[in-house]
């Protein structure tokens, strides 16, 4: 069991998805998984999302029609795996240390 899921919730946000995702990958708390929850995104969010998935095993992304926000969060709470949850979202940067400290 990882100790923190990251739920990060995707809709059109490319110009700014990638900031987002080195923040979570570069977290001093490396024990993490990341769900992405692309929510019917009709920019190259879905792309970032599979150069991550590529790079990092912690990263996987699923695909959905437009639910909204809590829909994409249901999504991703159905699938984690972590003693914790952290809600994101996909236009946050986090501190490098904020994963290590909440846990």
């Amino acid at each position: 069991m990882v100790k923190v899921s990251v739920i990060v919730p995707v809709y059109n946000v490319g110009p700014y998805l990638r900031e987002a995702l080195e923040s979570l990958v570069n977290q001093s708390l490396q024990d993490i998984e990341i769900i992405a929850v692309n929510d019917g995104s009709t920019d190259n969010s879905e792309d970032i999302l599979k150069e991550y998935q590529k790079r990092d095993r912690r990263v996987r992304y699923v695909n959905q029609e437009n639910q909204g926000q809590s829909g994409a969060r249901n999504t991703g709470m159905a699938l984690c795996s972590g003693e914790y949850l952290y809600f994101m979202d996909s236009d946050d940067v986090l501190d490098p240390r904020a994963l290590e400290i909440c846990y």
